[in-house]
C-alpha cells in the first residue's frame, strides 16, 4: 500500500536521532516546559526568521490562543474560508467569536481577498487567512484590507511551514502565524503539537501567559488562562527534525515535479505556483472532473490517494446552515467535487511514485476509450 502520507517513514528515516532526543528527556527528569520547549521555540524563530515562537498543544489551540491574546471574543466575527481544515473554525469558537465564510481563489484554493469587503462589519476583529496545501494565500491584498479596516491578521500556516509569499516566509506576515505540528504535517512530531509566531512582544507575553492558565508567575493567574503546553518530548523530536526540514521540503517539490511532468497530459488540473515558487507542498492536490471514480480506481489499486477535504466546513453536521457566509461560496462548492490529494512525502521511492503516476494515467486510458468525447 502506498500512503498519502507517512510519518512513520520519517522516524525510520532519522531513528537514531530522534530516539537519543528522546531518551534525553526522559533522563533529564522534566518534561513539561523545560528546556528542550525553550530550545524549539529559539530555533524555530531562528529558522523561520520570527522574533517569537511559543510552543503549545495543537495547532488548534494554537490558533485559539493568537485570537484570545488579541481580545478576539464573544460578539466579535473572524472572517476566514470554509475550504479549510475543520480545525480553522473550531478555533475561532472556541474563543466565542463568529467565523464568517468568505470563498477562494479558484485557482490557488485560498482566501481570495476580493470576497473580503462585502464579510467585514462593525463586529469583525481578524482575517485569518489559510496557507492551504503548501502555498500562501495572497498576503498582499488581504494585509491591505485588513491595514484599510484596522483589522488583525491571524495565519493558519499549519499545511505552510517554510512557505513564502514574495520572499517573506508565511507566520511572519500577519501579527501571529499558527502551526500545527500534526505527525504528518511537514514538520510534525510523534504527537500533537502546535506553535505560535509573532514579531510583537507584548502580544507574545501575552500568549505565554495565556497558554498556562494566565501565569505570570507560578500558580498566580493575572489574566484567566487555560493549559495548552507543548511538552519536552515532542520539542525534542522536533528539534532534530527541524534540522532536516530544508532537505524534506526540496524532496517534496522535487515529488511535485516529477507529478507535472507524469500528469501533464492528462485531463486533470495541476496544482498552481506562483513565480517566487514558494510552495512547500504538505500535500500534492489535482481537480479531477471524474474525481469519485478516480479515487476509487486509485484505492482498488493500493494507493491511498485521498481527500482535502471530502467537505467544506460549512457543508459538515455541525456547522450546516448557522455560519454567516455559508450560502455564497461557489468556488468552494465546486472544489469539493473535484480535488484529490496524490501520495507524497520526502521518503516516497521514485518506484513508488511512478506507480501513482501510471495508475493515474491507466485511468485516463480507460475513461477515454470507454468515452472518446469525453471533456
Amino acid at each position: 500500500m502506498i500512503l498519502c502520507s507517512n510519518p512513520h517513514a520519517q522516524y525510520l528515516a532519522l531513528r537514531e536521532e530522534i530516539d537519543a532526543a528522546v531518551q534525553r528527556v526522559l533522563n533529564s527528569g522534566w518534561y513539561i516546559l523545560g528546556d528542550e520547549v525553550a530550545a524549539f521555540e529559539a530555533e524555530f524563530s531562528a529558522h523561520f526568521g520570527i522574533e517569537h515562537a511559543i510552543g503549545v498543544g495543537s495547532g488548534t489551540e494554537a490558533i485559539h490562543l493568537a485570537l484570545a491574546a488579541c481580545e478576539i471574543g464573544a460578539d466579535d466575527e473572524v472572517v476566514t474560508v470554509s475550504h479549510t481544515a475543520v480545525a480553522t473554525v473550531a478555533a475561532i469558537e472556541l474563543t466565542g467569536a463568529t467565523p464568517v465564510l468568505v470563498d477562494v481563489d479558484p485557482v490557488t484554493m485560498t482566501l481570495n481577498p476580493a470576497q473580503l469587503e462585502s464579510a467585514i462589519t462593525p463586529r469583525t476583529k481578524a482575517i485569518l487567512p489559510v496557507h492551504l496545501y503548501g502555498q500562501s494565500a495572497d498576503m498582499d491584498g488581504i494585509c491591505e484590507v485588513a491595514s484599510r479596516h484596522g483589522l488583525r491578521v491571524i495565519e493558519d500556516a499549519s499545511q505552510a511551514h517554510g512557505a513564502s509569499w514574495n520572499g517573506r516566509r508565511v507566520g511572519a506576515i500577519g501579527d501571529a502565524g499558527c502551526f500545527s505540528l500534526y505527525p504528518t504535517k511537514n514538520l510534525g512530531g510523534l504527537g500533537d503539537g502546535g506553535i505560535v509566531t509573532t514579531a510583537d512582544a507584548d502580544l507574545a507575553q501575552r500568549m505565554r501567559s495565556l497558554r498556562e492558565y494566565g501565569w505570570e508567575r507560578r500558580f498566580i493567574s493575572e489574566r484567566p488562562g487555560w493549559n495548552t503546553r507543548l511538552d519536552e518530548i515532542q520539542a525534542a523530536v522536533l528539534r532534530v527534525k527541524l534540522k532536516h526540514l530544508d532537505r524534506f521540503t526540496q524532496l517534496r517539490r522535487d515529488i511535485a515535479a516529477r507529478y507535472d511532468s507524469g500528469l501533464s497530459d492528462l485531463d486533470i488540473q495541476l496544482p498552481s505556483r506562483r513565480a517566487d515558487d514558494g510552495h512547500v507542498f504538505h500535500l500534492y492536490v489535482v481537480r479531477a472532473k471524474q474525481r469519485d471514480s478516480l479515487l476509487e480506481f486509485l484505492r482498488a489499486r493500493e494507493i491511498g490517494a485521498s481527500l482535502h477535504y471530502p467537505e467544506p466546513v460549512h457543508r459538515q453536521p455541525a456547522y450546516r446552515n448557522r455560519l454567516p457566509g455559508s450560502n455564497d461560496l461557489p468556488v468552494t462548492e465546486r472544489l469539493a467535487d473535484e480535488i484529490l490529494s496524490l501520495p507524497i512525502y520526502p521518503e516516497l521511492s521514485s518506484d513508488d511514485q511512478q506507480r501513482v503516476i501510471a495508475a493515474v494515467s491507466a485511468f485516463y486510458g480507460a475513461e477515454h476509450a470507454a468515452n472518446p468525447h469525453a471533456a
